[in-house]
């Protein structure tokens, strides 16, 4: 954490000082970037990848690993090579990244590259670069006769499945049939490795929250949005130059839905379809953008609303606004009542439809792991994930949770027409339950 703040002091304040300072035509570079450069965000995350090291072998343990080979091919990067080996280009035809239980010896980590490094050579050992790739593999299966062999295959999730055809054929070549026998999946490991957050990841991380909420406010009001004028698709192009400009990249397109009174049955497949970018936004409309930022090998998510005000109004209509509420309840159910360390996500669930039940709330909830990846890998509290039948997904301390979730309210000043409000945010698991890394939206956002 201290590392971190000597590197980028203040973010919060960089955001509220931009914020104040920006031009209306477009955004302005933060007076605080929200990450370092290039080399001290390699110092950083290298201070990771050591602690992260330090707690794979009891993971290796627990899911009956006995050596894990990770596979990075030239153009065609492994999504785990970035969490497994120092931050940098790999251009090999594969570069092998190697971990083994060697008992007593503890883990032991070898890296074959076909070429020295120096940051590779900081956290793996590494045989002669003129050894052939194919032999070295063969002598560490001969020297350990790993019990089980875990590669990323035959997994649920594209991170836990990405080794190639090719390259399983490559392996089988290199360790010979009798090895290929103790080949197992790595997927479990793997989640809980990407799952596991590392304390000195979470001031930065909320650093990444608030300059997501930032950049959201500010495409959400008046300095971008112009109604009668702005479109869908003018505020989604300020977003992307908004990334650009905070040296930041996206996991995902930034998504914009437009509810208004009147307007036909706008749903497709259970959820409020994304507009079109040729729509103009127009007083009275209610807006919902979903928007995520990318950066120090960490992604956020973020969906939050705003309200364009008619004519003579100062605030959004009470019917809105008691729509946003049932959300913040059915954020309460979850995230303060339902939730603990050790739940199956399943329950989580059950007891959170279960309250909205109860209250009359017509509730939907399709919360994902975050952190790792955007969507990512760990303990889904979501009704497609609870319909199947599958073993129970334990909630893990620690975790980062996109709390995503909506209500569905009749709206009396529409004419009883159903609304959806729809919220997420990032989040993580205490003792007492999640809790956000920044408060939570508790009005709409107001766009005069």
């Amino acid at each position: 954490m201290n590392h971190w703040r000597a590197v980028l002091p203040a973010l919060s304040l960089g955001c509220l000082v931009a914020c104040a300072t920006v031009p209306v035509s477009a955004p302005t570079a933060l007076t605080t970037p929200p990450v370092p450069p290039p080399s001290q965000e390699r110092a950083l995350r290298e201070s990771w990848l050591k602690e992260r090291h330090g707690l794979l072998l009891d993971m290796m343990r627990r899911h009956g690993v006995a050596m894990w080979v990770v596979v990075n091919e030239e153009f065609h990067d492994d999504p785990l090579t970035a969490w497994v080996a120092p931050p940098l280009p790999y251009a090999g035809n594969r570069d092998v990244f190697v971990f083994v239980d060697a008992g007593d010896a503890g883990l032991q980590k070898v890296a074959l590259t076909g070429y020295a490094t120096e940051a590779v050579a900081r956290f793996f050992q590494a045989p002669p670069v003129e050894r052939k790739q194919t032999e070295a593999l063969a002598d560490l299966d001969a020297r350990y006769h790993p019990r089980t062999i875990a590669l990323a295959m035959d997994g649920r999730r594209g991170v836990t499945r990405s080794l190639t055809h090719d390259t399983y054929k490559w392996l089988v070549e290199a360790l010979g049939p009798s090895a290929e026998a103790r080949f197992v999946s790595a997927a479990p490991l793997i989640e809980e490795y990407l799952d596991t957050r590392l304390p000195g990841e979470l001031t930065p991380y909320r650093d990444l929250v608030v300059l997501t909420e930032s950049l959201v406010k500010r495409a959400l009001s008046n300095e971008v949005v112009v109604p009668g004028k702005t479109t869908v698709g003018d505020v989604r192009r300020w977003l992307y130059d908004a990334l650009f400009e905070a040296r930041v990249g996206t996991w995902f397109q930034p998504d914009l839905r437009v509810q208004r009174q009147g307007m036909k049955d706008g749903f497709s497949r259970g959820f409020l379809a994304v507009a079109d970018e040729a729509v103009v936004i127009q007083r009275g409309d209610l807006l919902h953008v979903d928007f995520g930022v990318s950066a120090l090998g960490l992604s956020t998510d973020w969906q939050k609303m705003a309200y364009v005000l008619k004519d003579g109004e100062q605030d959004a209509p009470e019917g809105l606004k008691r729509a946003l509420e049932n959300t913040r309840t059915l954020q309460d159910a979850l995230m303060l009542r339902a939730s603990r360390p050790g739940r199956s996500s399943a329950d989580v669930y059950d007891a959170t439809m279960a309250e909205m039940k109860e209250r009359g709330i017509e509730a939907k909830v399709y919360s994902h792991p975050l952190g790792a990846q955007g969507h990512a890998l760990g303990s889904s509290i979501d009704f497609r994930a609870a319909s199947r039948s599958e073993a129970p997904r334990l909630l893990r301390k620690g975790s980062y949770l996109a709390v995503e979730l909506s209500t569905t309210t009749a709206v009396p000043e529409w004419g009883g027409q159903q609304v959806a409000v729809m919220q997420e945010d990032p989040a993580y698991l205490t003792d007492e339950g999640w809790r956000f890394f920044v408060p939570r939206q508790d009005a709409f956002y107001l766009i005069h």
